[in-house]
């Protein structure tokens, strides 16, 4: 697997700095001294309000160190790759930011984590620190119990006790409403891939058929291997598993990304909880962002807390750490209607019999000729050029029996918008803009002339930069003179020329010229192609 990175060993601290250099960073700084103490710290802290310490192995971004700030933790204390960080770090941490008021550290429940944090904060309160200790457990893969994980529902526990304490809280006060949150809060993960700990000899467990269902955030595997199915069904087995461990209550849904899964398909992921059984329940929404990550794994968390007004005050309150999404309530989807657009066929249809059957047999042509094309947009493009020369034609055909075919100003005008509304691909626009322009003209002939003015304008490409200009520029001034021969002779002519054409617009632009040499434009061969067909009928 290709990652950005220089050595596993520096990445943490060179992470950490890169944050501090960063626009999300502006308000933080760390410590410094010492090459095993990796704490990230307000730099606006006064030690006058109950400070939040947390935090773990690093590999879980944003968690923690980014949800330090304002309103939520006061310092993350960053271990290494998925390892607890030391002692001596957690102590530092505290002695930095502890004055009377207190501290209190959320911890997750890992063997690692509780024994580290916990004997620093026995080393601290023997110092004279004001310090208490609370254990997030919100994983119910495994059941709900003193063996479950912590895992993203830690953010919410930090959430509601940093509003605690910004409010001025007492620290029992604080440690209270971080209890609260931690007894009614409930996670779930779901995977389509385990974790590469930038291990070069990993092999993953899954293949591609398959997924897990509550797993851990340090490559632990899931509770349950199931089969990989489309989106709703999977976000309904997370949502299934998830809502057997809540009560009744309306509840404040947080969506945590577990590091790969493109925000596409995480607000794909959100809309598909719409249709899950636990929507009824849903109140609130969090997310979807990553929270709490593990590394590059493909996957997601679902974590609930019921809508009680002292969590949903807390939640909303403003917080300063930029990896916080907010909270916002839960609800249809809101729209405005679409305004009225012109009316595709504005005109009465009318008979055209030499009209009709050129269109009819231009279409075949098209439609014939669309593996053809593709393969050799497939050279030079992305392989689609006949299927969107092809589309057109179907659509035109389709409706030939709507088309004013005995009014060219109006049949223009018609296939601009039946193209503009149907037609894929930059052709299928071009040519909607060079019918529609040639539709507002009083002499169709002109109209093409001016609608291929148009063409040029908003595509941004001329005669000789190897387009389909170059064989529709002479086709239509050779039509103005001639005839559909004449049209023909010069669209071929005009599209062979493209062989040995630099690429100046287009995909071309983008291909190696040598990759170019002998190979025509295919839009230009398109309309080459088109011409002569129609020309054998007349």
């Amino acid at each position: 697997m290709k990652r950005f990175y220089n050595h596993r060993d520096t990445l943490v601290t060179e992470g950490i700095d890169g944050l501090l250099r960063s626009s999300a960073g502006r308000h933080l700084c760390r410590m410094s001294g010492h090459e095993n103490i990796h704490v990230v710290l307000r730099r606006d802290w006064d030690k006058a309000k109950v400070a939040i310490v947390s935090g773990g192995g690093s590999g879980h971004e944003p968690a923690h160190a980014g949800f330090v700030g304002k309103g939520m933790l006061t310092a993350a204390v960053c271990g290494a790759l998925f390892a607890s960080p030391n002692v001596d770090a957690i102590l530092a941490a505290i002695l930095e930011v502890t004055g009377e008021a207190g501290c209190l550290l959320i911890v997750k429940n890992y063997t690692g984590d509780r024994l580290n944090f916990g004997l620093a904060a026995e080393q601290a309160r023997a110092l004279g620190k004001h310090v208490e200790l609370v254990i997030v457990a919100d994983d119910v893969a495994l059941g709900q119990g003193t063996n479950a994980r912590g895992i993203a529902g830690t953010v919410l526990v930090q959430k509601i006790a940093g509003h605690a304490a910004e409010s001025g809280a007492s620290l029992a006060d604080v440690k209270q409403a971080a209890l609260n949150a931690i007894k009614d809060t409930a996670s779930i993960g779901l995977a389509l891939t385990d974790v590469n700990v930038y291990d070069p000899q990993h092999e993953t467990r899954l293949d591609d058929h398959e997924a897990e269902l509550g797993l851990g955030i340090h490559g632990e595997p899931g509770a349950e291997r199931i089969a990989v199915e489309k989106l709703d069904a999977l976000v309904t087995r997370a949502a299934d598993a998830l809502i057997t461990h809540l009560t009744d209550e309306k509840q404040a849904v947080m969506v945590n990304m577990l590091g790969a899964v493109p925000v596409l398909e995480a607000q794909a992921i959100v809309d598909a909880l719409a249709r899950t059984s636990l929507t009824e329940r849903t109140a609130f929404i969090i997310g979807p962002a990553p929270l709490m990550t593990s590394l590059d794994m493909y996957g997601f968390s679902l974590s609930a807390i019921p809508a009680k007004d002292a969590f949903i005050d807390a939640l909303s309150a403003p917080a300063e750490p930029w990896a916080w999404p907010g909270i916002t309530a839960f609800k249809d989807v809101q729209t405005k209607p679409t305004p009225t657009l012109p009316e595709t066929f504005a005109f009465e249809a009318s008979s055209h019999s030499l009209l009709e059957k050129l269109i009819r047999a231009g279409a075949k042509i098209l439609i014939d000729n669309e593996k053809d094309l593709n393969a050799l947009d497939a050279l030079i493009g992305d392989g689609d050029a006949g299927s969107t020369f092809a589309e057109a034609g179907r659509v035109i055909v389709k409706n030939i029996e709507r088309l004013p075919l005995a009014s060219p100003q109006k049949l223009c005008a018609t296939i601009g918008r039946l193209l503009a509304r149907n037609a894929g691909g930059s052709s299928g626009v071009l040519l909607s803009i060079m019918f529609s322009t040639a539709g507002q003209q009083d002499n169709w002939a002109s109209g093409l002339e001016a609608g291929l003015q148009r063409m040029q304008s908003y595509g941004g490409a001329s005669p000789g930069d190897r387009t389909m200009l170059d064989a529709l520029f002479p086709a239509i001034a050779a039509l103005q003179t001639g005839n559909l021969h004449d049209a023909a002779i010069a669209a071929r002519k005009g599209a062979d020329l493209t062989r040995s054409m630099p690429a100046r617009a287009g995909r071309a632009a983008y291909v190696p010229q040598e990759q170019l040499k002998d190979i025509p434009d295919p839009g230009a061969e398109a309309i080459a192609r088109l011409l002569e067909g129609l020309a054998t009928l007349t």
